[in-house]
């Protein structure tokens, strides 16, 4: 019984760990430089309340806390093209990115999110 806790624990954290790299991400200096050359598609999934404080100016917005966040977002977002996803730090955003992947959706995860957005620019 000793011996068994170790190992699920173990596993438990290279299953999340493996979860984590399968997810491509860039900074956000890395996601200026696609907006300024490019015409991306940009996914904010803060609540609206933080959406009010600032965002990045040609995100489109789907809380990721609302209940029909999948209707949202596959509705606005072309499953084509790579989707750039952010929240305010980072951990929401890489929930939404595996929810979409899951879905068929070539995602991208800021990492920093908002926060750092407006630290750089």
């Amino acid at each position: 019984m000793k011996k068994i806790v170790p190992l699920l624990f173990l596993s438990f954290f290279f299953f999340n760990c493996s979860t984590q790299e399968d997810l491509k991400s860039i900074s956000t200096k890395e996601l200026k430089g696609l907006i300024e050359k490019e015409n991306i598609q940009l996914l904010d999934v803060r609540t609206p309340k933080e959406v009010k404080r600032g965002f990045i100016e040609t995100a489109k917005f789907v809380n990721l806390f609302d209940a029909d966040f999948l209707t949202k977002a596959s509705g606005s977002l072309d499953k084509n093209k790579p989707v750039y996803i952010y929240c305010r730090s980072g951990r929401r955003s890489a929930k939404a990115s595996k929810i979409l992947k899951e879905k068929g959706f070539k995602v991208v995860n800021v990492l920093g999110g908002y926060n750092q957005w407006r630290k750089e620019n």
